[in-house]
């Protein structure tokens, strides 16, 4: 992973550099390993986020058709 650091602006390449590590799931990874996941708790997990992505393409499609009502927007007072 490579981030180009322009006119000495440190600060601008990390917060570069941490929002391509969060997009290739690297912090997710680094947080999985900091300890030993026995096979069946893998299984487990990962059948898990398999139905949480099902169940929220479905709630998107439905939204989409106009059988669901689409979220409201927050309007944040400035």
């Amino acid at each position: 992973m490579q981030v180009i650091v322009r006119d000495n602006n440190v600060e601008q390449a990390l917060r570069v550099l941490k929002k391509k590590m969060q997009r290739e799931g690297v912090f997710r990874e680094m947080r999985a390993r900091r300890s030993y996941e026995k096979p069946s708790e893998r299984r487990v997990r990962e059948a898990a986020e398999a139905i949480r992505r099902h169940n929220k393409l479905k709630k998107k499609r439905l939204q989409r058709e106009g059988l669901l009502p689409a979220p409201k927007k927050v309007v944040h007072p400035r």
